[in-house]
């Protein structure tokens, strides 16, 4: 949710308001702005409205100097082609996209001239989920400023009733008192409407104190008679929803066995943190309750080879022998869920846990497997092939080195769910809250169903498991029919038995309500589970249909999707622009750039047509000396099928030679940033800086990890982060930048460099945003080349020799034999990461020790340079 407008000095926010109308728990929200250019000069002016992943963007709507904008989502396709012809007679920019975690970032910038008047207006739609008896809706409110006329507006409308409604403090103390709540037996009206006062850091501050989550909390009224457990609807627009919630019903006992990753990675506040959740997580289990915990690193441990009850004596030992986990070694996640399988079919088959009872695995863990089965997609099938229909597996992972589509997938996969917990101080609290909304099932199997002849196109209606404080919920469309009511009759397994029918009223439009709310939450459920569907379809075809699905759904009930997008024009379609949601759902939502005066350089690019010999990242498939990470080199020896590996243990500040050949007249320099503090009693150093000089025409690219830079003789072209997908010719010297992603530089179609951008979470306390550097093994260089890479050009003879166990069972160590000197090097791997930018693929190679001592010429402080574009002096 809501936003911030880019912090210029020169721009005034006149009005920012945010509303919201939720019905039946579906909520539509509105985001308006009205910003003005008070500058002398033109600028750009940016509106970012961050929105919660579950919720589609629906409209947005611009109003530039008079001239409006108006949205419409259209098939990614079909978007994209009427775009690109808008774009190619160069009235709009470019798609850029944001990335973040647990929320979606919608951007959009407009470049105007000083006076000019803009007035920005975004609308969202998603459905409340309740969680541990509450709804949940949160509104991010960050104006970047003070502003005039700030307000913020939340109507409810529940036809039950509504029991409770609170605002949280989640925005801040200092703002409790100002926001006002009218409330009525089926309506509320939540208000914060600070003025220009209130709204400040401090009494003579300029800055504005709200930058955070405005939060509302409510549940709706259920009666305790079993009957009416439930609230269905239907509405004028021929469809229904239909909401369960029991709570008058005994807890079934659970079986769970906790996998917990004990790796290396987890050593200090995620396990310290885990340590503390767990302690509380035990204290939950009853006599009734069986529980097991299994700790995985590249072996796996059982604290217990079989279930046993929650008593007071076994949960003590349990505390006990979790506190006296050390974590070290790999991660071996198959064979840990292995055995966790394993566990529950003994006590199953043995008949040693109730048939009525629950049963689950909860895997915590924080990276990819390093040990055993590493392929994610093998595992996935592993897991799926021995788990029974009874049991459920949850994920939970930690940080943001775990690739959390697939904990997704594979707890989809086997009726559970994920969750992402962020490695921060209440890492406990958020392993404690995930726990609570699973540790309390009441049904299982249940089924709702209705006359066949009385309603259609229904989303899911068979559930797993009914979780305490959670809620059911079922749409449709109703078919026409003489009869004002709607039977459903829904069954389940409890405690007792359950059997329930109910009956339907019709639901008069109220003016809580919006128009057509039943029909767009029908839609929206049902392209959340085709999504789900479309993500674990068996084949290409299934896949293939499913998307047709969601793209003829999405487009009739205007919802931006990850296969749609929202092209947003002008009156005749002059001017486009182009919300584009990324093909991958997890790098965050979309955003739009128009330029409405161009700044002073666009007239300085010249487009290129891409040519045979320029490759994306995808297609890079040339054998290559990359750079990565802490900076690890790997040196890929063609002659003798080998990789060997070394880091550069340098300081913050210094620049290192890479390539320097003074024959073609090209050098690429790196200069490296530190982390933000020390981790292990080190500082860990990456390249924060990529120089390319091309001498003969004067030529520099330099990347950062905020820009660009491209400069000849004569002029400078900056690029913040590269525009997207921006190719030019400049000379001999070919570029192509991936906005975010990568920038390629080709020269005299002979040397070939690829510059990777790597981003990190910008709250993680110790690691930076770095880049990554890809350096062709194939290059056409001069016999005078050298550098750290360069010298390889000429491939030394190497030898291995003497391979035996090392101190890390998992790492082998050998003596290597390399111009005259003998080597002690550790078997190991390094991450390349150029077809998979998040997670990498291992390169196995031998690591040199002691900064490449031995392997290079010289000492490695021989190729420290004093300036980014500074050839190296002959060793």
């Amino acid at each position: 949710h809501p936003s911030s407008i880019l912090t210029y000095p020169d721009i005034t926010v006149k009005s920012y308001k945010v509303e919201s109308r939720i019905t039946s728990r579906f909520a539509h929200t509105t985001v308006r702005s009205s910003v003005v250019n008070s500058g002398s000069k033109a600028q750009s002016i940016g509106f970012n409205v961050q929105i919660p992943k579950r919720a589609f963007i629906t409209n947005f709507t611009m109003n530039v100097n008079g001239i409006t904008f108006v949205g419409s989502v259209k098939e990614k396709t079909v978007a994209r082609n009427l775009y690109a012809q808008a774009r190619s007679r160069g009235k709009a920019a470019a798609i850029v996209r944001a990335n973040s975690q647990d929320m979606e970032t919608f951007k959009t910038e407009v470049h105007v001239p000083p006076g000019s008047h803009i007035e920005f207006e975004l609308h969202y739609q998603e459905m409340m989920h309740r969680r541990l008896g509450f709804y949940e809706h949160s509104l991010y409110l960050q104006p970047g400023r003070l502003v005039p006329q700030f307000q913020v507006d939340v109507y409810i409308f529940e036809p039950k009733g509504i029991t409770m409604v609170q605002t949280p403090s989640t925005l801040g103390e200092q703002f409790a008192e100002m926001i006002s709540l009218t409330q009525s037996k089926d309506k509320a009206h939540i208000v914060f409407k600070p003025n220009l006062q209130q709204q400040r850091k401090c009494d003579n501050c300029t800055g504005s104190a709200i930058d955070g989550v405005f939060t509302v909390t409510y549940d709706v009224n259920r009666d305790n008679d079993p009957s009416s457990l439930h609230c269905l609807l239907q509405v004028s627009d021929g469809h229904f929803v239909q909401f369960f919630a029991p709570s008058n019903l005994s807890p079934l006992p659970k079986n769970i066995v906790f996998v917990i990753d004990v790796s290396g990675s987890m050593w200090g506040v995620k396990m310290k943190q885990t340590v503390e959740a767990m302690q509380a997580i035990l204290d939950d289990l009853t006599i009734d309750d069986h529980f097991s915990i299994i700790d995985f690193n590249h072996n796996v441990r059982c604290w217990n080879e079989e279930l046993v009850p929650g008593s007071s004596i076994q949960i003590a030992d349990a505390k006990k022998y979790i506190q006296n986990i050390k974590p070290n070694g790999g991660t071996n996640i198959n064979e840990a869920l292995m055995r966790a399988i394993q566990m529950l079919l003994r006590a199953s088959n043995q008949g040693l846990i109730d048939p009525r009872s629950v049963s689950m695995i909860i895997l915590v863990s924080d990276g990819d497997p390093t040990v055993g089965e590493i392929k994610l997609s093998t595992i996935q099938k592993n897991v799926k092939r021995v788990m029974r229909e009874e049991f459920s597996l949850f994920s939970l992972g930690i940080g943001f080195d775990v690739d959390y589509d697939f904990l997704e997938r594979i707890a989809m996969e086997n009726r559970g769910m994920a969750q992402r917990i962020y490695a921060n101080h209440d890492a406990a609290e958020q392993l404690r809250m995930f726990y609570s909304q699973v540790s309390s099932p009441l049904l299982r199997r249940i089924t709702i169903q209705f006359p066949e002849d009385s309603v259609s196109d229904v989303t899911q209606n068979r559930f797993d498991k009914y979780f305490s404080g959670s809620e059911l919920v079922v749409a449709g469309k109703v078919l026409p029919s003489d009869s004002n009511t709607l039977t459903s009759f829904t069954t389940a397994s409890a405690v007792s038995i359950f059997n329930t029918a109910m009956h339907l009223q019709h639901l008069a439009k109220q003016q809580h309500s919006f128009t057509g709310f039943a029909r767009q939450m029908w839609a929206y459920i049902t392209i959340k589970q085709l999504l789900s569907e479309r993500s674990l379809a068996p084949t290409a075809v299934k896949k293939r249909k499913i998307t047709q699905r969601i793209m003829s759904l999405a487009v009739e009930h205007q919802f931006v999707t990850p296969l749609t997008a929202l092209l947003v024009e002008s009156e005749g379609a002059t001017e486009r622009l182009l919300a584009d949601s990324p093909r991958d759902p997890k790098h965050g939502c979309c955003s739009v750039r128009v330029v409405y005066q161009p700044p002073p350089w666009v007239q300085m690019t010249t487009t290129a047509p891409p040519s045979q010999a320029e490759k994306g990242p995808e297609e890079w498939t040339l054998v290559s000396h990359p750079v990565d990470n802490d900076p690890h080199f790997i040196i890929h020896l063609p002659r003798s099928n080998m990789d060997v590996c070394f880091n550069i243990d340098s300081k913050p500040g210094h620049i290192l030679n890479l390539v320097s050949d003074s024959g073609t007249g090209v050098v690429v320099n790196g200069q490296l940033i530190g982390s933000k503090q020390m981790h292990k009693n080190k500082l860990n150093t990456y390249f924060g800086t990529i120089s390319v000089y091309y001498q003969p025409d004067g030529v520099s690219v330099t990347a950062s990890t905020v820009g660009i830079a491209v400069t000849d003789a004569s002029a400078s072209l900056p690029f913040t982060s590269g525009s997207f997908c921006l190719m030019f010719l400049c000379f001999s010297v070919r570029i192509s930048i991936v906005k975010n992603s990568h920038v390629s530089i080709t020269i005299n179609n002979d040397i070939q460099v690829m510059v990777l951008l790597h981003r990190v979470w910008k709250k993680n306390p110790v690691s930076v945003d770095f880049l990554g550097i890809y350096i062709a093994n194939d290059n056409r260089y001069s016999p005078l080349v050298h550098g750290l890479i360069g010298q390889f050009s000429r491939e030394p003879e190497v030898s291995v020799n003497d391979i035996h166990e090392g101190v890390d069972p998992l790492k082998k160590e050998a003596i290597m034999e390399v111009k005259g000197n003998r080597l002690h090097v550790t078997r190991g791997w390094q991450k390349d990461y150029r077809q998979d930018k998040k997670r990498g693929s291992n390169v196995y190679c031998w690591f040199v020790h002691n900064s490449g001592k031995g392997f290079i010429d010289g000492h490695y402080t021989d190729y420290i340079v004093p300036e980014l574009n500074s050839f190296l002096q002959t060793l």
